[in-house]
């Protein structure tokens, strides 16, 4: 079993413009009175496209490389 990871949102960065909402091509993301956070985070397809669109980069998708291993 995996854990699901989401991108890495920073609170104290976010200037709360939006465009990660608007953006986001599943509907992941909402911003409220407390700032961004993830509404449907199931949906979230790990795109990345939330860290592109970030003005102030409040929101980050690190990726981390595996290797398989060898049969």
């Amino acid at each position: 079993m995996t854990a699901k990871t989401l991108p890495l949102i920073n609170l104290q960065h976010c200037d709360r413009c939006g465009a990660c909402v608007t953006g986001c091509p599943e509907n992941a993301l909402i911003m409220t009175e407390m700032g961004l956070t993830f509404t449907h985070p199931v949906t979230c397809t790990y795109c990345m496209v939330c860290e592109d669109l970030c003005p102030v980069g409040a929101i980050r998708a690190p990726l981390t490389v595996t290797w398989a291993p060898e049969t």
